[in-house]
This record gives C-alpha cells, sequence and structure tokens, in this order.
C-alpha cells in the first residue's frame, strides 16, 4: 500500500535556487513545501518577508495562498511525491568541492524516503555525484533506484535579476538513472516548465552546468587579458567587440570587467577541473582563466593608481567612491563579488574607500565596515577617484560621467564620453 501523498513536491533549500522552484511549481498548481535549515528563513517566509531579490513580498504573499508553506522538519518528505534538492555547493578552503550541504540533504531525504518518490539533486556539482555519492545513500535504505524510487539530477539555471528568461521559460535539462527515473522528472518539470530536454544519464545533465558555465569563465578571461594589454597597444577593446559582433555567425560577445562575481563563474568550473585533476589530467583552461580572473581585481586597482598619477595624486590619502559593490546589477547578492577584492586592495594601498550601492545597506570588508554614500553624484564630484563597478540602472551613467571628478569605468558603459576612462 502506497504512502499516502500530502504534497507533490518539497524543495529542499530555500534560497536563490529553491524559491523561485517553490515559486513555480505552486503558480502551476502543485501542493508545495519548503524545507529548510534555517529556522529564519522559515519563519520569515512564513511571515510573507522573502529573503531574495528574485521573489517579492506580494509574489511570496501569492504562493502562500496557493498553499505554500516552509518548514524545518524533514518528515514532510515522508508524504511528498517529489523531492528536489537545491543546496549551496561551495568550495573548501583548498579549491575542492565541499558536498556538506548536498550530504545532509540527501541524509534527511534517506531518512523519511517512501517508495514511489521521486528525488532529484539540482546543486551544481562534477560528473558522477548522482551516481556515486546520492545513490548510494538513498539505496542504503533498503529501497532500490528505478524499482522503488525514481532519482535524477536537474541542473538549476536560475540567473538572478534576469527580466527576460525565468524557470518558466529557461529549458529544463533532465538525467535519470534509469530510463523511468528520467520519465519521472520529465513529468514534474513539464508541470511547470515550458521545454524539458533529456539527458542520456545524470552525468550528462550534470557536465551540461558545467560546460555552459566553464564556456562563460573561459571566455570572459579572455576578453579580460586582452583588457590588460589592448590599452598599451593603442586598442580601444569596447569598439574591437563592437565590430566583432556584427558577425551573425561564429563570435559571441563577452565583455572584461572588475572580475567574476556569484556562485557560478567562481565556482562551478572548479567542480570540473576536480574531477578532472582526479583523473591525474591537468585542465590548463579551467586553471589559466581562474587565474586571469583572479587578477583582474588587482590590475583594476593598478589603473586606478595609474590615473590618479596622471593627476599628480598618491592613492594613500585619496578618496575613491566604488559604485555597485554586488557581483551583478539590479540584485542585492553579494557572493564572491570581485568588489570585495578590489576594496582590499585600495584599503591595502592606503586609500579612503567609500561606496554607493542601492541594494547593499551596510557593507564591510575584511572585518572593517565601508562607509555608504546616499548623494552618489555629489560623492562622485568631490572624491579623487569613482571606480563604477556595477552599473545598477537606478545610477545615472551619464550626469555620473558628467559631474565625477575622475571616473573609471570599468563595465564600459560610458563609452565615448570624453571624461570618462574605461577599463
Amino acid at each position: 500500500m502506497s504512502a499516502r501523498r500530502d504534497a507533490d513536491l518539497v524543495v529542499i533549500g530555500l534560497g536563490y535556487v529553491g524559491l523561485p522552484l517553490a515559486r513555480g511549481a505552486a503558480r502551476a498548481g502543485l501542493r508545495v513545501i519548503g524545507l529548510d535549515r534555517s529556522t529564519k528563513v522559515v519563519d520569515g517566509l512564513n511571515a510573507g518577508e522573502s529573503h531574495i531579490d528574485d521573489i517579492s513580498d506580494a509574489q511570496l504573499a501569492e504562493m502562500l495562498e496557493k498553499g505554500f508553506s516552509a518548514t524545518t522538519d524533514g518528515s514532510v518528505i515522508a508524504s511528498a511525491k517529489a523531492v528536489v534538492i537545491c543546496v549551496p555547493t561551495p568550495l573548501t578552503e583548498h579549491g575542492a568541492p565541499d558536498l556538506t550541504a548536498v550530504n545532509s540533504a540527501v541524509a534527511v531525504v534517506a531518512e523519511h524516503l517512501t517508495p514511489g518518490t521521486l528525488v532529484v539533486l539540482e546543486s551544481t556539482t562534477y560528473p558522477g555525484t548522482t551516481d556515486d555519492v546520492v545513490r548510494p545513500a538513498l539505496e542504503a535504505t533498503g529501497l532500490r533506484v528505478g524499482t522503488d524510487f525514481h532519482l535524477a539530477f536537474s541542473p538549476e539555471r536560475i540567473d538572478p535579476g534576469n527580466p527576460d528568461f525565468g524557470l518558466e521559460n529557461t529549458p529544463k535539462v533532465v538525467g535519470g538513472c534509469t530510463a523511468d527515473c528520467t520519465k519521472a522528472a520529465r513529468g514534474l518539470y513539464e508541470r511547470f516548465v515550458g521545454e524539458v530536454v533529456e539527458a542520456k544519464s545524470p552525468r550528462e545533465a550534470e557536465m551540461a552546468k558545467l560546460l555552459e558555465n566553464t564556456y562563460r569563465h573561459v571566455n570572459i578571461a579572455l576578453v579580460n587579458e586582452m583588457a590588460m594589454f589592448c590599452r598599451e597597444i593603442g586598442v580601444d577593446l569596447w569598439d574591437a567587440i563592437r565590430c566583432a559582433s556584427t558577425k551573425p555567425f561564429g563570435f559571441a560577445p563577452f565583455y572584461p570587467g572588475p572580475g567574476v562575481g556569484g556562485h557560478c563563474i567562481p565556482i562551478d568550473p572548479n567542480y570540473l577541473s576536480y574531477k578532472v585533476r582526479s583523473l591525474g589530467i591537468p585542465f590548463r583552461f579551467v586553471e589559466l582563466a581562474q587565474e586571469i580572473n583572479q587578477r583582474m581585481p588587482v590590475h583594476v586597482v593598478q589603473r586606478a593608481v595609474d590615473l590618479l598619477n596622471t593627476r599628480g595624486k598618491a592613492m594613500n590619502g585619496s578618496r575613491v567612491l566604488l559604485l555597485g559593490v554586488t557581483y551583478k546589477p539590479d540584485i542585492s547578492d553579494q557572493r564572491e563579488t570581485p568588489a570585495t577584492a578590489v576594496a582590499v586592495e585600495l584599503l591595502r594601498r592606503g586609500a579612503d574607500v567609500r561606496y554607493y550601492d542601492p541594494n547593499v545597506p551596510a557593507w564591510d570588508v575584511a572585518g572593517v565596515p565601508v562607509e555608504r554614500v546616499t548623494d552618489y553624484l555629489a560623492e562622485a564630484a568631490g572624491a579623487d577617484l569613482t571606480v563604477l563597478l556595477q552599473p545598477h540602472s537606478e545610477i545615472d551613467l551619464t550626469e555620473l560621467a558628467d559631474r565625477a571628478s575622475l571616473l573609471f569605468d570599468t563595465r564600459g558603459k560610458t563609452v565615448g564620453h570624453p571624461q570618462a576612462v574605461q577599463l
């Protein structure tokens, strides 16, 4: 006799991936329960307070009206048709994959797993994790994949702050441990995602995610390295990219910046290089891209030093305004933001650092609080140097370029303005 199913879906991990997934499923009419180990997150969600940019309080209210609830009690898994794991997969201090959160989530699932349940891992990881880590832990219960329960991997493709592509209109890749597992995962996602793409197995689905982000990582590193020497040889890289982008085939534009941030680009390719290194093979593209992208914050600061020198000023004692300290525009997420490394280097060189970011009310760097200004235009006019790190839509770029005493634009948003200097 099958277990009673009180929920269509339990989402484990209610962050930037899990909560939008829960919302998409709830909007489609599924009975959704969110499971998170943080009491603060759970209590906030149940009180109607969203903690992520992509879900407003109003949207959360709609979810609650449709029956969504959050809990820290893993026993809800026992009465769910499907469980999707969306927990963080950071790196250890030695740069190796840290599956602590995945292992903890899987342990909770195993404790409450019942026959007939679909389990899907969405957390980004190296190829083989679903088969070699998740499957044995779940089968240790005595239940068997493909016979008693279904198991699949489906890479998350959430892009925080993207106004054009979200959960519903971004194709969902699924790879099951068996053909029936893939079919079950497809059946779940087809209820609230427009297109589902089947992979041969979990390994191909895991690799697809790493391939997507490694592709971006390597190409960003390419243009970042070009930015380091184009100025020296008298080339406007931004104009070169503009011209190259007119080719209707064989080229996709990438743009330089002060570094890479967020979870995906700085972290995910390391999962692939880790797996490759375990075979005794160096993955030189990823390792070189990581080296180049990690050098960009120091390159930005050195360029800032050079700009101040042209004004007869030293970095030591100069007032420097940083604009935008999140890892991408119009969000509050600061994970792996290059602004931190830029600020650390500026402070090390004795700069008086201040910042403006409409999405970050308080910011500290290596335990040191950085002064936040409210009138960025007035501050830019009085600062020795203003560095545009993130072009939030609330920043008037034309007015900024007009009023800043010296503007260093690391994002190429003021190209052509006579008073702005590009990376």
